[in-house]
């Protein structure tokens, strides 16, 4: 079969494209045939060699139709999205013409979404329901932050927050974002930076910055504990993005630099399709009509043919693509 390869550590020239044997499934597995996958910082630095696992072929997450499925878990020519589970790490990914995938992080769907729309949906909607709902735990009318709100991620957990009825606050680097935030339903958008809480107005404060019940963090270690610091006492900080880069805080030390009774709490998308993080559990089908119904846009914003790879992954390192790129076969 194709594949695109990770032939050495790099920039995207270093993809290969490669004919290597085709998958077979064993039982708690399904065969997929790819039809389009998308791109995830992830895999960016795992092609630099910059992370702690990785497979030559690629992807973590992939769409397509089911060739086979030993154990009959899922039914043979089933549209399904296929997620972590190993995917690109510990296992090929969806960067190969088939791959093999956990039952466990296979999910059936019934849609008439084109491949390239439904491959921007399974890890973004997957990981940001699972930080919302599940560690978050979001609730009606908390005060919600979100930093990196125009990443793929931040927009999904941005719809996800607004139709859980939460007060959110987004943040962007780029302020020609800020009106589309706002028709997602945002109440306010800052533009991100260090001290972000210079920006907010104190005079309802007692000249302090104001606190969230919840953060959602995906710019990183960068700015780890200034969202602690603008989390209420009681309330919840997660981080689940690294987009300000892999850096670690430098002598971090919690006794000084931790508030008192904010919870700090981190997501990684590898855990999706564990029994702590099931997929059974995150209603992936209801989103997907909410898209079908054009309740939400979730549409890429680029589309490159399988061939052109290198491109998709000069896009990936640009950090400009403004939303999710997608590979089509």
């Amino acid at each position: 079969m194709d594949a695109i390869v990770i032939g050495k550590f790099g920039g995207p020239e270093v993809l290969e494209y490669r004919e290597v044997p085709k998958p077979t499934p064993e039982h708690g597995q399904a065969l997929i045939k790819v039809k389009a996958f998308g791109l995830n910082h992830a895999e960016m630095h795992m092609r630099k060699g910059e992370w702690d696992e990785w497979n030559p072929i690629s992807g973590l997450e992939c769409v397509g139709v089911v060739e086979a499925c030993p154990g009959e878990e899922v039914e043979v020519g089933s549209k399904v999205v296929g997620v972590m589970g190993g995917m690109g790490r510990n296992r090929p990914g969806g960067y190969g013409e088939f791959v093999n995938v956990p039952v466990t992080n296979v999910i059936p769907l019934e849609t008439k979404l084109p491949w390239e729309q439904l491959a921007a949906l399974p890890e973004v909607y997957c990981v940001a329901w699972s930080c919302l709902c599940t560690i978050l735990d979001l609730q009606h009318w908390e005060t919600l932050l979100i930093r990196g709100a125009t990443s793929t991620l931040g927009q999904a957990a941005l719809n996800l927050a607004v139709n859980a009825g939460a007060k959110v606050t987004a943040t962007t680097r780029r302020e020609a974002r800020f009106d589309m935030l706002k028709k997602m339903g945002a109440v306010d958008v800052k533009r991100e930076q260090s001290e972000l809480s210079n920006q907010f107005a104190t005079t309802s404060t007692g000249g302090k910055p104001p606190r969230f019940d919840k953060i959602l963090n995906l710019i990183g270690n960068r700015v780890l504990l200034e969202s602690i610091r603008l989390t209420h006492p009681g309330g919840r900080m997660l981080q689940a993005g690294w987009l300000g880069g892999l850096e670690p805080i430098a002598d971090f030390n919690p006794m000084i630099q931790m508030e008192s009774g904010v919870h700090f709490s981190l997501f990684h998308s590898k855990v999706l399709g564990t029994p702590d993080f099931p997929l059974s559990r995150i209603p992936l089908q209801d989103i997907v009509r909410k898209i079908e119904n054009g309740e939400w846009d979730a549409k890429p914003t680029h589309v490159f043919e399988y061939k052109d790879i290198h491109n998709a992954h000069r896009m990936l390192d640009s950090h400009e693509a403004g939303g999710k790129i997608v590979v089509k076969h």
